[in-house]
């Protein structure tokens, strides 16, 4: 029996087949070898697993969480989470961002859509710390294996519901994602859903004019909310749906996220509908689908002949 040329050799103990491959190449990247010739593998980053990064699903937006947000637009350091080279046009004017992912999750729109608009910046938002960490891992990890690939999207983490305005100008945006968002069952915590008469005045502040919105969920109940919010509010039109044949977004929006993939899974129904930021005035409100205004005296009338009539 042959003794090991290396009393202080370690043995590698590891399982049979695809374990023992990844763990053998794990140690030889960090082994070091005396002889020139002998060959060493490379270090290849590796995405982050999820399982070390789950989180519970829902966050209470009204609570005052810790955020290290910007006290104004001018004042964020954008080059913290894009390279100073995708910050820049060709022409040497600054870029903004763009294209924002309100609740982005583990990044799936972000990663689907990067490539499709290498010009564009786009940032996503997400409240759970650890879920907004693994976005920015993965980020910085495609980076590394995909170089100049990825250079345009970002995570952070904050409450979209609370400071867009430090954040974003004026019609700075061109297009808003709401993708599965949390539909808060309960009728007490609808307050809590992040599309709302308030937040829509807000949306349409930061888009700018033509500016589109998608939403996609698998709650028809949530849907139906949207849809109605969307369709009152003055300053956003509803896009037949003929209009989105060849938006390469609108098609990619349905499976990009975890969430959509789980709903393909399952077999789920799942609801799309994107609208259009218009300008002040377009919508030609009717008089008469507008709902009376109280009258005293002819309640009064009316109460008084009930009254008799009882």
């Amino acid at each position: 029996m042959e003794e090991p040329t290396n009393i202080h050799e370690p043995i590698i103990m590891v399982p049979k087949g695809k374990v023992a491959e990844d763990s053998l190449i794990s140690h030889l990247t960090h082994k070091e070898f005396d002889d020139e010739d002998e060959p060493v593998v490379a270090k290849k980053p590796r995405l982050p697993q999820k399982k070390y990064y789950r989180q519970r699903a829902h966050s209470n937006p009204i609570c005052d969480h810790i955020f290290d947000n910007p006290i104004r637009p001018d004042k964020m350091d954008w080059s913290k989470f894009y390279p100073q080279s995708s910050l820049i046009t060709k022409t040497g004017d600054p870029k903004q961002v763009e294209f924002l992912d309100v609740g982005c999750g583990y990044g799936g729109l972000l990663v689907t859509a990067g490539p499709l608009f290498p010009d564009t910046l786009m940032l996503g938002m997400e409240i759970r710390v650890k879920v907004s960490n693994y976005v920015q891992h993965r980020i910085q990890s495609l980076r590394e294996v995909n170089p100049n690939k990825y250079d345009n999207i970002a995570c952070i983490r904050t409450n979209a519901m609370k400071y867009l305005p430090n954040y974003f100008y004026k019609g700075q945006l061109k297009k808003m994602f709401f993708l599965y968002p949390d539909p808060h069952f309960k009728k007490s915590k609808y307050k809590w859903r992040i599309i709302s008469d308030t937040l829509l005045s807000e949306y349409a502040y930061f888009l700018a004019t033509g500016g589109l919105v998608y939403t996609v969920t698998d709650v028809k109940d949530l849907h139906e909310w949207m849809v109605k919010h969307f369709s009152e509010h003055p300053l956003f039109e509803v896009i037949e749906d003929i209009e989105l044949v060849n938006d390469i977004l609108a098609q990619k929006i349905l499976d990009s996220t975890e969430e959509g993939k789980k709903v393909s899974a399952n077999n789920g129904e799942k609801f799309i509908k994107v609208f259009r930021r218009i300008e002040a005035g377009v919508k030609d409100w009717s008089l008469d689908d507008a709902e009376p205004l109280p009258n005293p005296e002819t309640d009064d009338e009316k109460n008084d002949v009930v009254d008799q009539e009882t």
